[in-house]
């Protein structure tokens, strides 16, 4: 592990997800640069998919990349990632609030589902920023209730989504489907699919037995 002894410093010496140094400080924005509303923490996880997936197995596969508070912080570390397109095989990339874990059981998205777009090969990195650039510059507003996003790449199709915190509240999962139809100008007839963390943890899927809706 790396420890940043300077905030306005970040030396990140791997480039690619195989090798990746983790910041552990508590993040700030430098001086005059422009803060997120929230710190948000970037994650990666890959899994072999002929295993069998368990939450514990998942929690010992997932790994925190670093934090950011601050617009310039965001892109100095984001311009020395991988992009999804460039990713193989079973392979995540997660941007949740800092605090909040990228996984079902977490106190913050037990209550709560996701938004889920299937992507043909070849969009997922377009789609990734463009969703998560949104997501920072407070686009959905629905106050505290995006926990995070996911770009999910798969061998034969890629899947973004979008995690909120409270599942059962109609108004504002509409909203959020809508600022998404928007912000990746979807067309009219997408298919768009919503699933509760408490579906996914009694099927122990992330993306089957969703609720279509158009």
């Amino acid at each position: 592990l790396t420890s940043c002894e300077h905030p306005l410093q970040y030396n990140y010496t791997c480039l690619s997800p195989t090798c990746l140094s983790v910041c552990l400080q508590t993040v700030c924005p430098g001086a005059g640069e422009h803060p997120l509303q929230y710190n948000y923490t970037f994650w990666y996880s890959r899994r072999t998919p002929s295993r069998p997936a368990s939450s514990q197995s998942y929690e010992q596969n997932i790994r925190q990349i670093g934090t950011v508070a601050s617009v310039e912080q965001f892109w100095r570390f984001y311009s020395h990632l991988v992009r999804p397109g460039d990713l193989s095989g079973h392979s995540d990339f997660h941007l949740f609030k800092e605090g909040i874990k990228p996984m079902w059981e977490d106190e913050s998205n037990r209550s709560g589902g996701k938004w889920i777009i299937r992507l043909r090969k070849g969009l997922a990195s377009r789609f990734w920023e463009n969703i998560i650039l949104a997501m920072l510059g407070e686009q959905f507003m629905v106050g505290e209730e995006i926990c995070g996003a996911v770009v999910s790449i798969r061998f034969q199709e890629d899947i973004l989504s979008i995690w909120n915190r409270t599942s059962n509240d109609q108004m504002t999962t509409s909203r959020i489907r809508d600022t998404l139809r928007r912000v990746l100008n979807l067309p009219t007839n997408t298919i768009m699919e919503y699933k509760t963390h408490n579906d996914s943890l009694r099927d122990n899927s992330s993306f089957r037995n969703t609720k279509i809706s158009l």
